[in-house]
């Protein structure tokens, strides 16, 4: 997957949230870890997953949907203020799948990619990497 220079490579899962920025080329990507902004968690729909699933632990389920929820929200807004043009998504299966629904069109203009992978934690170089694959 190509990965331009001023990518925000966007990590998460159901409970974490990590953003990289490519400072590199697109050739020779160097990925660094930005600062993370605080999420407002308050007033997310949960999905529609109100512990209707069995074996699983609807409190967890509602989390993770709210962080998702929280998640697309930021990107959305940095996305339609034009201060980010490049964005790549890699993010638990499950994640993802939360995340999807709620990606404004813009954002989805601007989405270079996708990677259904659990990475939150991983440096830059395992991320490159994982990119590649």
């Amino acid at each position: 997957m190509h990965v331009p220079h001023g990518t925000i490579v966007v990590i998460v899962d159901g409970a974490h949230f990590a953003l990289m920025r490519n400072s590199g080329t697109e050739s020779e990507p160097v990925l660094e870890a930005q600062a993370v902004p605080a999420l407002d968690l308050h007033g997310h729909a949960s999905g529609g997953q109100h512990g209707h699933m069995s074996g699983h632990d609807p409190a967890s389920q509602v989390i993770e949907a709210q962080h998702g929820a929280a998640v697309v929200q930021w990107l959305n807004a940095e996305v339609l203020a034009h201060r980010i043009h490049d964005l790549v998504i890699i993010a638990s299966p499950r994640a993802l799948g939360e995340l999807r629904p709620h990606y404004h069109g813009q954002l989805t203009a601007v989405l270079r990619g996708e990677l259904a992978k659990d990475m939150v934690g991983r440096s830059g170089t395992e991320v490159l990497a994982a990119l590649r694959a």
